[in-house]
């Protein structure tokens, strides 16, 4: 099954940044827009729980994975754009405060343990994402748009019994909510959603990975856990920087 084992995913959770004291959280908050304790005082500790939930077999790593993506954030870029005033601040935050480049380098590499790599697939999961790239060939085919991509998406959704419940167009991104009728099989031996999530996402890893040589951002099904639906997003990829996935260090050299 995919995911960090729980003794490595306790391990990394526990190995946050101890906060300064309250005047330097302060002082923080003021450079970074309240990121810093809000990731603290709310979303640390969820992460805490969740982490407990998944070593007792309560939740998948989807679910993990699905608030580590939800971190409180600062953008630092509109796109490709930098947001110059931003930078500044995150660099003045790390100059005076080393917790929060230490932050950055904890948060990547959390995201790196419960993020898939194809070493560590099982030859099931390989062969289902392999399926998934080759299948996008076909289904992609002369999709160049994120309207046109979405489009394909919700057909291939339809054609395996997919209900799409909602479609939305914000900002570039194109969002579809859908419920899946696969999400309680063989729930009473590997749990709910386990078949959706942690098998047949792997077909659209495959989409991901196509889509994503193309200049288009697939962010494959999310948001399921305590409903039945769940959702995807497609958008134009952009080197779009925000902290704490962007560390300090990289904006080294701005003008």
């Amino acid at each position: 099954m995919a995911g960090p084992t729980p003794e490595d995913l306790r391990r990394t959770v526990a190995d946050f940044p101890e906060p300064p004291d309250a005047a330097a959280v302060a002082r923080i908050d003021d450079l970074l827009d309240g990121t810093y304790s809000a990731m603290v005082e709310r979303w640390h500790p969820e992460l805490e729980r969740l982490t407990t939930d998944y070593a007792e077999d309560k939740v998948l790593r989807e679910r993990v994975l699905e608030h580590v993506e939800s971190v409180p954030s600062l953008r630092l870029s509109d796109g490709a754009a930098p947001l110059h005033d931003r930078r500044e601040d995150l660099q003045r935050a790390a100059e005076a405060r080393p917790e929060v480049a230490a932050v950055s380098a904890w948060y990547n590499d959390l995201r790196g343990l419960l993020t898939d790599r194809p070493s560590e697939l099982t030859p099931l999961e390989r062969v289902l994402h392999s399926f998934g790239y080759v299948l996008a060939h076909g289904l992609f085919l002369g999709a160049t748009s994120p309207a046109t991509v979405v489009r394909r998406l919700r057909l291939a959704y339809r054609s395996v019994g997919v209900r799409i419940d909602n479609t939305e167009a914000e900002t570039g991104a194109e969002r579809t909510t859908f419920t899946c009728p696969y999400r309680n099989v063989a729930a009473g031996q590997c749990g709910k959603r386990w078949v959706c999530h942690e098998k047949l996402d792997r077909v659209d890893d495959g989409y991901v990975t196509y889509l994503r040589e193309r200049g288009i951002d697939y962010q494959r099904p999310r948001g399921c856990p305590g409903s039945e639906q769940c959702f995807s997003t497609v958008a134009r990829a952009g080197p779009e920087q925000w902290w704490p996935k962007t560390p300090p260090e990289a904006l080294a050299g701005d003008p």
